[in-house]
C-alpha cells in the first residue's frame, strides 16, 4: 500500500450544503463568548499597553508614535498599529476595560472566520470549520483575543496574508499576492520582524504552485517584496526623518532609533540573545531553548495539544499530494500553513532572547489549518489502509498527548484524563477497523476522535476565558506542575505569571469602584495597603496599585504641569496614569533602562516646573539592565538626595515643586 495518490482533488462545492452556514454561525457564536465572557474583569490588561491606548485617545501625537503619555515622552517599545485600534475605540466609547478589550475580541471572532473560509478554498466547508474550531479552542488563542497585546492583530493580519496567498494561487492575479504584502508590511507595524516569519512560506508556495510561467511568478514576487516594504517602511521612515527633538523617544531602543529597536531589540536580539537593556539575562529566564521548547510545562499546554498530530498529517499530506500537478491548490496551502508552522515553532523553540509562552498564539491558526486539511485528505482516501493507519495514529498521539498535558495539572478536571485517552484509542482503533466498512461507523468513529482531540484544549479554554489576566506575563490554563510560579530570577512563569485571581468591571472611567486601578493583582499578597506595589520585578510585570489618596494627590493642580509625575519603568507609570488620566512619565522604559530622559533633561523639566512628583521604587533598574542605561538610577539618587520623601500608604512621593532648603543642610536643585 502506498500514500502517493494521483488522484486529483475533489473542488469543493460551488454552493455549501444546508448545514454549513448554521454550522459557521455556531462557531463564530461560540468564539465569540469565549472572547467576550467576563471582559471586563481583566481590568487594564497589560497596562503597559492600555496607557498608551490612554495617551492615544488624548493626544494624536501620541496615536502616531504609540507614546506610553499624551506629553509624549517615550513610546512602547513596538510599532503602534495595534495601539491605534483601540484607541480609536476609546475615543468613541471612552476610557474602560470594555473598549479597549472588546476590539481585541472582535479580532479574534475575524481570525476564526477568515480561517475557515481559506481553508473551505479548497479543502471543503467540514475542513474550514475544523480548522476554526481547533484555532479557537487553543487556549493561547483564547488568552490573547482577550488580552490587550499586538499579538492579536499580527494573528489575523497573518492569516489574511495567507488567504490572499492562496487566492494568488487560485487565480494567478498580480494584486492578490500584492496583497499579501500589504498584510505582512501592516503585520511589521503591529509587532515588527516577527510577522516575517510568514514571508517564506508564503513564497515558496506561490512560486511552485502560482499560475503564471516563472518569470512573471518571480517578477509578481518581487512586487510583493515591493509591496511589504512600502506597506511598513513609510512609517520607519516617517519616524527615522522626524527630528529626535519633535518626537517622543523610541521606547526600547538605546539610540532613539526605530531602525536600531527592530534589528536590535526587538530583533536579532531576540535570536541570539543579545537585548541591550533588557533584564534577561539569558535563557534561563525563558526556558530551555530546544526541540521540545514546545511541548515544555510552560508551553505544552497553551499550545501543543494537536501539535503532534499536525506534524503527523502534514507529513501524510504532502506526501498524498506529490504527484498531482503543480498547480495543485491543496498542496500549495499544506506549503502556505505547514511552512507557517514549522519556521515559527522552529524559531521560537530555538532563540536564545526573550520568550514569553503567550508567543505561541502564531502557531494557533497554523496548527488548525493543518490538522483540518492533512485529517481532510487522509479522510478522503481511508479506504487505503496506510492512509487510515496515519490517521489513526494522529488520533492514538493526540489522545496520549492530551492525557499527558491534563496530568501535569492534577487538580484540574482530574476525571477528565482517562475518558479522553480511552475516547481517543477506541477511535482510533474504530478508524482502522472501518476504513472500507459503512460510512456511518466511520463517521461514528470520526466524531468521537473529534471530540476526544478537542476535550482538553476546550477544557484549557474555558477555564482561561473564566479567569481575569493582568501584567505582563499571561498565560493561559490552570497552573501546571514544573510550569508555575516564580521562574528563575523572580520571573513567573506560565500558569501563574499574568493570570490573577480577581479583577475589577471596566465600566467606568480611569478607576475601578473602589478607587483602585483595574487589574490589580488581587492573587498572591501583592496589595501594598494603597499607595503602589514596591520596585524590584513585581514593578516591572505589574501596573501600581493607586489608591484613594494617592490619586487625589495627583490629581490636585495636575492642569499646571506636563507631567502630573514620573516613576521608573513603564508598568509603575501606566498603573498612576491610567488612574488620572493625566501624562506620567515613565523613566526608562519598559524596563527602566532606556537613556531617556537624561538626568540634565530630567533636571531642566524639573526647573521648568513640568514634573509634578517623582515616585519612587522601580529597583529592577538599578542595575542597568544587561548593558542598558542606567540613568533611572542616577535620576532617582539626585531626587532623594534634594527633594523630601513623604509616604502615601506604602508608596515614597517626592514633591518636585519643594527642594529640600539649602538652611536643612541638603542640596538644592
Amino acid at each position: 500500500m502506498t500514500l502517493l495518490l494521483p488522484a486529483a482533488p475533489a473542488a469543493p462545492p460551488r454552493s455549501d450544503a444546508r448545514w454549513v452556514r448554521p454550522s459557521l454561525i455556531v462557531l463564530l457564536l461560540l468564539t465569540a463568548v469565549l472572547h467576550l465572557w467576563g471582559l471586563g474583569e481583566s481590568g487594564w490588561g497589560n497596562a503597559f499597553y492600555s496607557a498608551a491606548v490612554q495617551a492615544g485617545s488624548e493626544s494624536w501625537k501620541a496615536f502616531f508614535y504609540g507614546s506610553s503619555d499624551a506629553a509624549n515622552a517615550i513610546t512602547v517599545d513596538k510599532t503602534p498599529a495595534s495601539l491605534w485600534i483601540m484607541a480609536l475605540s476609546v475615543r468613541i466609547f471612552g476610557l474602560s476595560s470594555w473598549s479597549i478589550l472588546v476590539p481585541q475580541a472582535l479580532l479574534g471572532v475575524a481570525t476564526t472566520g477568515l480561517l475557515f473560509a481559506t481553508v473551505r478554498r479548497s479543502f471543503g466547508p467540514a475542513a474550514g470549520l475544523l480548522a476554526g474550531a481547533v484555532s479557537a479552542l487553543t487556549p493561547v488563542a483564547v488568552l490573547m483575543f482577550r488580552f490587550n497585546n499586538p499579538d492579536a492583530l499580527l494573528v489575523l493580519l497573518m492569516v489574511a496574508g495567507a488567504y490572499a496567498t492562496l487566492r494568488a494561487v487560485e487565480s494567478g492575479g498580480t494584486r492578490w499576492i500584492v496583497l499579501a504584502g500589504v498584510f505582512v508590511g501592516f503585520g511589521f507595524l503591529t509587532k515588527m520582524l516577527q510577522a516575517l516569519l510568514v514571508v517564506p512560506a508564503f513564497s515558496l508556495a506561490y512560486l511552485m504552485a502560482g499560475p503564471p510561467k516563472l518569470g512573471k511568478r518571480l517578477w509578481q514576487l518581487l512586487l510583493a517584496l515591493v509591496a511589504v516594504v512600502v506597506s511598513a517602511g513609510w512609517y520607519i521612515a516617517i519616524v527615522e526623518l522626524v527630528p529626535a527633538s519633535m518626537r517622543p523617544y523610541i521606547g526600547g531602543s538605546q539610540n532613539n532609533s526605530l531602525l536600531e529597536l527592530t534589528l536590535g531589540y526587538n530583533g536579532l536580539g531576540r535570536l541570539n540573545g543579545e537585548e541591550t537593556g533588557s533584564v534577561g539575562g539569558g535563557t534561563s529566564r525563558w526556558g530551555t531553548a530546544g526541540w521540545f521548547r514546545l511541548f515544555d510545562s510552560a508551553q505544552g499546554g497553551q499550545i501543543s495539544w494537536l501539535l503532534p498530530a499536525a506534524l503527523i498529517v502534514l507529513a501524510a499530506g504532502l506526501v498524498i499530494t506529490a504527484r498531482r500537478v503543480r498547480t495543485d491548490r491543496q498542496r500549495a496551502g499544506l506549503i502556505v500553513w505547514g511552512g507557517w508552522l514549522l519556521i515559527t515553532g522552529l524559531v521560537f523553540s530555538f532563540m536564545q532572547g526573550i520568550f514569553h509562552s503567550y508567543y505561541t498564539v502564531a502557531l494557533a491558526p497554523a496548527v488548525g489549518a493543518v490538522v483540518a486539511m492533512g485529517s481532510a485528505l487522509l479522510w478522503r482516501h481511508r479506504s487505503n489502509l496506510v492512509a487510515a493507519a496515519t490517521l489513526a495514529a494522529a488520533i492514538a498521539v493526540t489522545a496520549w498527548w492530551s492525557y499527558t498535558l491534563l496530568g501535569r495539572s492534577a487538580d484540574f478536571l482530574p476525571w477528565l484524563r482517562l475518558p479522553v485517552l480511552v475516547a481517543g484509542l477506541i477511535a482510533a482503533v474504530a478508524v482502522i477497523a472501518t476504513f472500507r466498512r459503512a460510512q456511518r461507523l466511520a463517521l461514528l468513529a470520526a466524531a468521537v476522535a473529534l471530540g476526544a482531540s478537542l476535550a482538553g484544549p476546550a477544557a484549557y479554554a474555558v477555564q482561561t476565558a473564566s479567569e481575569p489576566h493582568t501584567g505582563s506575563l499571561p498565560s493561559a490554563g490552570p497552573s501546571v506542575s514544573g510550569g508555575s510560579g516564580a521562574g528563575p530570577g523572580g520571573l513567573p512563569r506560565a500558569g501563574g505569571g499574568g493570570r490573577t485571581g480577581g479583577g475589577f468591571p471596566g465600566g467606568g472611567r480611569g478607576t475601578a469602584p473602589d478607587g483602585t486601578a483595574p487589574g490589580g493583582n488581587a492573587a498572591g499578597g501583592n496589595r501594598t495597603g494603597g499607595g503602589a506595589r514596591g520596585g524590584g520585578m513585581n514593578g516591572l510585570l505589574n501596573a501600581a496599585e493607586v489608591s484613594d489618596e494617592m490619586k487625589a494627590l495627583l490629581e490636585a493642580d495636575a492642569d499646571q504641569y506636563t507631567w502630573v509625575a514620573a516613576a521608573i519603568g513603564s508598568q509603575s507609570a501606566s498603573g498612576y496614569q491610567l488612574a488620572t488620566e493625566k501624562p506620567v512619565m515613565a523613566v526608562g522604559g519598559f524596563n527602566g533602562t532606556d537613556p531617556s530622559p537624561t538626568p540634565a533633561q530630567f533636571q531642566a523639566y524639573v526647573a521648568a516646573g513640568e514634573i509634578h512628583y517623582f515616585i519612587g521604587g522601580g529597583s529592577f533598574a538599578r542595575g542597568g539592565g544587561n548593558g542598558g542605561s542606567n540613568y533611572s538610577s542616577q535620576i532617582s539618587e539626585w531626587v532623594a538626595a534634594n527633594f523630601t520623601a513623604k509616604t502615601v500608604g506604602n508608596t515614597t512621593i517626592y514633591d518636585l515643586t519643594a527642594p529640600i532648603s539649602t538652611t536643612s543642610g541638603g542640596a538644592t536643585a
